[in-house]
């Protein structure tokens, strides 16, 4: 591919990710239909009012519908809803790191995952502003609820990750076109590549790799996994939340999950997403970690492969705990939640008080156990604390 070849136009890789059409983003060439669908969606009032809020329907719709492309789709309304959500729903955002990383070279980027789009939409959202080409995204099919969402995402460089479920084999068979696809989106595409570090959201607060992803990611290079992992440029992410999105959800979840198997209710996913985004987060922060270098997986070289992965997760944790800003509400919550005051050195007594505040809106749900609901909530608040105590402690132990 020439330097400034276009890997969405369609073309030269029309040819070469046959293989990969059943869960690639778009082509440059099938935006335009794309976005003509969009405009025409019975959704689309709503969507731009949001957008575009006091501007004419017809002039955003016609706007939209003469998308030629997915650069074009991106660096304009999608940057506009970040904006937005900015705006609207953060107090503060930044982001450090992405200094060290060049705008010539492509990355995976491992992030936490505590909110079903923002991670990754407010990640993309900076790489732009920053002269950074935007990423591909992982999409769970559990999201492609209807064709509005499908090609938002698809327009978005969104591709389509399945959910564990079928027979061992099936599910074998998908990671490894899963590694395939993510390694050639890299190596051939030339275009970097956003994943979660598990399947799903951190719904307690403990942002841990799961294995089962560096496994995946060696699939495709499954003869040497020391090069397995070096090529594809790791990067962890790390994105910390003052007000956890989607809170009062996740609790709910996690308590209806203790007694019996959580199975989710029609609407629930798209009913996260719309929360995530319109639910106030306070302060927002995002870290791109230091990349995980050749050097430090030479010193995993001689293990096995089921501790090699364990290995390179802990790794990555190591990044994205250490970088996870932690804000007044997560000492609060801490010291409610062990009943001490550890911590009160961190937070003023107004900040408890809209802390205790928030908390109260438990109440509502008198059907469950209130304590018990209270417990996980400050859980979701107070783990961070533990995972970065948890993860001082071997620190402290490996040096002795």
């Amino acid at each position: 591919m020439t330097k400034n070849q276009d890997p969405y136009s369609g073309g030269l890789f029309r040819t070469l990710t046959h293989e990969f059409d059943d869960i690639r983003p778009y082509y440059d060439s099938e935006i335009p239909a794309a976005m003509q669908r969009i405009a025409a969606s019975t959704s689309f009032p709503l969507l731009a009012s949001y957008v575009y809020p006091g501007q004419p329907l017809e002039d955003v719709r016609r706007r939209i519908a003469a998308y030629p492309d997915i650069k074009s789709f991106q660096h304009e309304t999608m940057s506009l809803v970040n904006e937005q959500i900015v705006q609207r729903s953060i107090s503060t955002f930044s982001c450090e790191g992405l200094k060290q990383l060049s705008p010539q070279e492509q990355y995976l980027y491992v992030s936490n995952h505590r909110d079903i789009m923002l991670d990754a939409s407010l990640l993309e959202y900076w790489l732009d502003k920053n002269g950074f080409d935007t990423t591909e995204i992982t999409f769970g099919a559990n999201l492609m609820i209807n064709q509005l969402v499908i090609d938002i995402g698809k327009s978005n460089k969104m591709f389509r990750v399945e959910r564990p479920g079928g027979s061992i084999r099936d599910f074998y068979e998908r990671s490894c076109h899963l590694s395939r696809y993510i390694r050639h989106a890299i190596k051939e595409k030339k275009q970097s590549v956003w994943i979660a570090q598990r399947n799903g959201r951190t719904k307690n607060g403990m942002d841990l790799t799961d294995q089962g992803i560096i496994k995946m990611f060696c699939m495709s290079e499954p003869m040497d996994k020391l090069k397995a992992i070096a090529d594809l440029n790791v990067v962890p992410v790390s994105v910390s939340y003052e007000w956890e999105p989607c809170d009062v959800l996740k609790t709910l979840e996690l308590y209806e999950s203790q007694f019996t198997k959580y199975t989710k209710k029609p609407g629930e996913d798209l009913n996260s997403i719309l929360t995530g985004i319109m639910q106030q987060k306070g302060r927002v922060h995002f870290e791109i970690c230091k990349p995980i270098t050749e050097a430090e997986l030479r010193n995993f070289a001689d293990m096995t492969n089921h501790d090699y992965y364990q290995a390179v997760s802990r790794l990555i944790d190591k990044r994205i705990v250490k970088a996870y800003r932690l804000f007044p509400n997560n000492y609060i919550a801490y010291d409610l939640r062990y009943g001490c005051s550890r911590f009160s050195d961190r937070y003023t007594q107004e900040e408890k008080d809209r802390f205790v505040g928030y908390l109260r809106r438990l109440d509502r749900y008198d059907t469950c156990d209130v304590e018990q609901l209270t417990d996980i909530f400050l859980g979701i608040y107070a783990n961070p604390i533990v995972n970065k105590t948890k993860q001082n402690d071997r620190a402290d132990s490996s040096c002795l």
